[in-house]
C-alpha cells in the first residue's frame, strides 16, 4: 500500500488494514491512493502506468457519450427492449464498464467482485463517481458486493435477478492498450476462472429468465450446457442461455 501523497496516509493506513496489505516499498506491484483515488500500479522503471476504476472521464465517457444507446450488442444480449430494462446481476464485475453500460440504459444493476483488490477499486470508483452531475444517477443503479459469486448466488435471499450477466477471465481477446495492461496487472490476482463451469450452473438456477456469458468471439463456450445462441461481434460474442422471454412491465404475470 502507497500514500502518494501525506494527505491520503491516513486514509492508505484504512485500506492497508481493511485489505491486510503492508507498506513495503521493495513490492512488485502497489494499490495507491492519491489525489485521482484508488489505483492498481506494478512498481519499477518499465511499469505500465496505473489502472483506476473511473466512471467520468476515460474510455468509460466515450462509451457512455457514444457507445450507441440500446443498439449496443450487450443490450441485446441482455434482452433491454422497449419498455423492458431487466434487473441484472453482474457476477464477474471488474471494473463495471459492462454494469455502468446496462447501468446507463436503464438497468438496476447488483455488482459481484470476488477479488478483494478489484473490488476496492471499483468501490473507489462508485464512490468519486457519486458526486458527478451527470454519471452520479447511474452508479445509483449500481450495488457492488464483494465476495464469492459462487457462495452468494447458491445462498441469494429475496427476489432473484431477471437475468444474470458473466464475463470469466479468459486468455486475452482484445488488442487495445488499455485491455492488455489491465491483463498484466489482474492476472496475477485473479487467475484463470477455472470454476467458471460451476458458476454457470449456479447463474442458471437462481437467474429467472436469462443468463449472458460474454466469451471472446473464437472460444468454446463454457463448458456444460450450450447455449441456445449467440451475438457475434469483432471480437467477443455473447452467449445466450434463456429461460422464459422477458416482457414489458406493463405486461404483468411475467
Amino acid at each position: 500500500m502507497q500514500a502518494l501523497d501525506p494527505a491520503f496516509a491516513v486514509a492508505a493506513a484504512v485500506w492497508a488494514k481493511r485489505l491486510q496489505l503492508t507498506f513495503d516499498s521493495d513490492a512488485q506491484f502497489a494499490l495507491q491512493l492519491g489525489q485521482e483515488g484508488l489505483q492498481f500500479a506494478e512498481l519499477g522503471p518499465n511499469a505500465a502506468g496505473p489502472i483506476r476504476a473511473d466512471f467520468i472521464a476515460g474510455a468509460v465517457a466515450h462509451r457512455r457519450l457514444f457507445g450507441g444507446g440500446n443498439g449496443q450488442m450487450i443490450a441485446k444480449a441482455v434482452g433491454i427492449q422497449p419498455g423492458v430494462r431487466p434487473v441484472v446481476v453482474d457476477a464477474t464485475a471488474g471494473l463495471g464498464r459492462d454494469a455502468f453500460v446496462l447501468a446507463r440504459l436503464g438497468c438496476a444493476l447488483t455488482l459481484i467482485e470476488r477479488q478483494p483488490l478489484v473490488a476496492a477499486l471499483l468501490e473507489d470508483g462508485l464512490l468519486r463517481a457519486l458526486g458527478d452531475r451527470e454519471v452520479g444517477p447511474i452508479v445509483a443503479q449500481m450495488r457492488l458486493i464483494c465476495g464469492n459469486a459462487i457462495d452468494l448466488l447458491g445462498a441469494w435471499k429475496g427476489e432473484p435477478p431477471q437475468v444474470i450477466y458473466l464475463d470469466p477471465m479468459f486468455p486475452q481477446r482484445d488488442k487495445s492498450a488499455l485491455v492488455k495492461k489491465e491483463m498484466r496487472l489482474f492476472r496475477p490476482l485473479t487467475g484463470a476462472d477455472d470454476d467458471a463451469p460451476e458458476l454457470l450452473d449456479t447463474a442458471l438456477a437462481l437467474a429467472t429468465h436469462r443468463v449472458v456469458v460474454k466469451r471472446p468471439r473464437k472460444a468454446p463456450a463454457i463448458a456444460g450446457g450450450k447455449p441456445s445462441y449467440a451475438l457475434e461481434g469483432n471480437s467477443s460474442r455473447f452467449d445466450i442461455y434463456p429461460k422464459k422471454s422477458l416482457k414489458a412491465r406493463l405486461e404483468a404475470g411475467d
